[in-house]
């Protein structure tokens, strides 16, 4: 049986870093289209970056082929060059022996992408990419509504 293709757009923002942050999510299978965004009144950008395709990947309801497109080195890199997964063999305990830092949602999107077939791609931000742009603008206005919303860490 063939999968389904979804395409995944996503974005993380932060104003200060750390300080209030969001995130947005396009999912696109064929011409369905859905909008996801969330934010945390004192989380940093990389958090948001991470969560953002978490989120894309955890609305999910069956097995997929999915193309995930993200402008952040740090989750492309995470993924696509194996840090990530040497992190997480290694106890969470990056090459130069300090912790690899955002664990917890390094370790959730391993495990997201376990379940799908999954394609990483980088996309240049702020670039007019429009589905880009349409995750940033959720990512920002998800940011803003959260600041100061007594919203825990995350």
């Amino acid at each position: 049986m063939e999968l389904k293709h979804v395409e995944i757009f996503t974005d993380g923002a932060c104003r200060g870093n750390p300080g209030p942050g969001g995130y947005g999510v396009i999912l696109r299978y064929g011409k369905h289209e859905k909008e996801l965004s969330g934010g945390y009144s004192n989380t940093t950008n990389n958090r948001m970056e991470l969560l953002a395709a978490i989120t894309g990947l955890a609305a999910l309801n069956e097995q997929c082929r999915v193309t995930l497109y993200s402008d952040s080195s740090y989750l492309v890199n995470g993924i696509k060059k194996g840090w990530a997964k040497k992190w997480k063999a290694n106890g969470w305990i990056k090459g130069d022996k300090k912790p690899a830092l955002n664990a917890d949602l390094w370790d959730k999107l391993l495990q997201l992408i376990d379940k799908h077939e999954v394609e990483i791609v980088w996309v240049k931000g702020h670039a007019g990419h429009p589905e880009n742009e349409r995750c940033d603008k959720l990512a920002v206005e998800a940011a803003l509504k959260s600041a100061g919303d007594g919203t825990t860490f995350l």
